[in-house]
């Protein structure tokens, strides 16, 4: 992963992370742009779009009669989850066409829920590793690379882990780990002494 595709994740992570309020776990979603060789995912850029949660009736449909029943009542506050508005998904597919790009995947923040959310999930820890939810939304998706982006602050710092992960193997059953994929960010700024 290119540091400046990961730095422009980051930044939008930092700006959402300082919105969410116990009520609000505000999401941060971006899809991963670059190329695919053989053993190898080189994302060079991130593309931002709208969620679609609330305003799409599949995405309504999808939470209301499969992610809330299997996943809990969580599920049920719209800040919670993302459904990627598909006017954008398209627009960004076609921005990496244009790039001489594919669209690899996805990446999103898990905050330090145990520290901001409310007290009754206080003693949910999340991670850089996926969720339950998380799994099942990799294996919807199909896309070979989804990138966690666990992010925390102390004090006036903010702090992040990350890790790849493919979808859990076809035909497996429900809750299936999903492997990891090795991860390197590329720091530009030292490659160019």
């Amino acid at each position: 992963m290119d540091d400046q595709a990961l730095a422009g994740f980051l930044g939008a992570a930092v700006g959402e992370y300082r919105l969410i309020t116990p009520e609000a776990p505000l999401p941060c979603f971006a899809l991963l742009l670059g190329s695919a060789e053989a053993t190898t995912y080189h994302v060079q850029g991130i593309a931002f779009g709208r969620n679609a949660r609330t305003s799409d009736p599949a995405a309504r449909r999808e939470f209301s009669e499969t992610i809330v029943p299997k996943f809990g009542p969580a599920y049920e506050n719209e800040h919670r989850g993302w459904w990627m508005d598909s006017h954008d998904l398209l627009l960004a597919s076609r921005e990496a066409d244009a790039l001489g790009m594919d669209l690899l995947g996805s990446i999103h923040m898990h905050p330090d829920w145990h520290r901001l959310g409310p007290p009754a999930e206080r003693g949910l820890m999340l991670s850089e590793r996926p969720t339950p939810m998380d799994r099942h939304l990799f294996s919807r998706t199909g896309w070979p690379l989804n990138v966690i982006c666990y992010l925390e602050r102390r004090g006036d710092d903010f702090y992040h882990a990350l890790a790849a992960w493919a979808p859990p193997p076809r035909h497996s059953s429900e809750g299936t780990e999903c492997p990891e994929v090795a991860l390197r960010i590329r720091t530009s700024s030292l490659t160019k002494a």
